[in-house]
């Protein structure tokens, strides 16, 4: 056990580092799991996502994140499922038709300000 107290307290970021980063190597283990078991849009874009979140933490090298991600889609691609966001869309209302515009007016430009005269001292 360290005695210094700077040493201690990288004892305790350390314990909390490992914590997180084990939560985060979890949960990308379990979402590329499911992706292989059950191809989805969904759990496709569940798998991007946590691939993203342990890149930007530093838990997995960029090249391995690029390659997760091109494994993936690759799969998603040979089982059919459209790579991508899980986007919902919504009905879209009738665009109403385009009514001739008038040119906007030009406004004049704003005046500035009269500076404030100082008083002389007698």
């Amino acid at each position: 056990m360290p005695i210094i107290k700077s040493a201690k307290k990288r004892v305790r970021v350390a314990s909390k580092a490992a914590t997180r980063n084990s939560k985060t190597k979890r949960s990308l283990r379990a979402s590329l799991k499911l992706f292989a078991k059950t191809p989805s849009t969904k759990s496709h874009s569940s798998v991007a996502s946590n691939i993203d979140k342990s890149l930007k933490k530093g838990v997995i090298h960029k090249n391995k994140a690029a390659r997760l991600k091109r494994q993936a889609a690759a799969r998603a691609k040979a089982a059919g499922v459209k790579p991508g966001k899980a986007v919902k869309t919504a009905a879209k209302p009738a665009a109403k038709p385009a009514a001739a515009k008038k040119p906007a007016a030009k406004k004049a430009p704003a005046k500035k300000p009269a500076a404030k005269k100082t008083t002389a001292k007698k």
